[in-house]
């Protein structure tokens, strides 16, 4: 029997973070772990009352909570290479309630990554008007672009509500610490020529301020993070093409 585990990166999600763990389907989840990434407000004591495991990651940054949360699981003496792993934001912009959905392809059709796609969803009237920014929509055209033009991968998003089969995660080996923590999931699935698969989801305007999209300088930083991430990647590749 497939267990499933949900991480949620959080800071400052003392308004959300009991919304979002509350949404979620605990008949499909094995344990829902929050990764505080060194919030100053009641994240951690909201997250514990709403029945989350509570992590502490004093590192800033969005892939270091991942890392964290999966470096936890992987000390399980229960874990298994089917297992998967659900990425969940703590602001309440996603909706946990559709877990089923993200999960299903690789419950049924053995699929490595199932991303939740908020730009399918938008095409289907699923999606808030403003929840996905301008700044965020021209990012995930260009990045997914890009990985289609190099890596022959087809995504329309690098959203953050996405499963991924436990092994699969693993192999991917996952380095990045920040911002580039989506688009290089998604570039190491397209290498390592994994079984990924898209679906649409809704989505809202989130609770709180946004640390990334909601101001020029996080927009500017994130941007510029997840392009280095793609560039990087294109140029190892070519260097190994060149000594071959």
């Amino acid at each position: 029997m497939k267990k499933t585990f949900v991480i949620i990166p959080a800071i400052n999600e003392s308004s959300s973070i009991d919304k979002v763990i509350l949404d979620i389907p605990k008949e499909i989840i094995e344990e829902i772990i929050v990764v505080d990434n060194g919030s100053e407000d009641d994240t951690i004591s909201v997250a514990k009352n709403a029945g989350a495991t509570v992590l502490m990651e004093k590192e800033k940054g969005y892939g270091a909570a991942c890392l964290k949360g999966i470096d936890y699981i992987s000390q399980k003496e229960n874990i298994n290479e089917d297992d998967i792993i659900v990425f969940l934001d703590g602001d309440y912009s996603d909706y946990p309630g559709e877990m089923n959905i993200i999960i299903e392809p690789i419950l049924k059709e053995s699929y490595d990554m199932v991303i939740g796609s908020r730009v399918l969803g938008k095409k289907l009237g699923m999606c808030e008007d403003k929840a996905l920014l301008p700044q965020a929509g021209i990012g995930n055209w260009l990045s997914t672009k890009l990985i289609k033009l190099f890596w022959s991968y087809s995504y329309s998003d690098l959203g953050p509500f996405r499963a991924v089969k436990y092994k699969s995660l693993i192999d991917m080996n996952m380095q990045d610490r920040n911002y580039g923590w989506t688009v290089e999931m998604q570039i190491l699935a397209a290498k390592l020529n994994q079984k990924c698969k898209e679906v649409p989801v809704s989505y809202r305007v989130r609770i709180g301020d946004s640390k990334v999209t909601g101001t020029i300088s996080g927009s500017l930083k994130a941007g510029a993070k997840i392009l280095w991430t793609i560039f990087i990647y294109i140029f190892k590749d070519s260097k190994k093409l060149a000594l071959k």
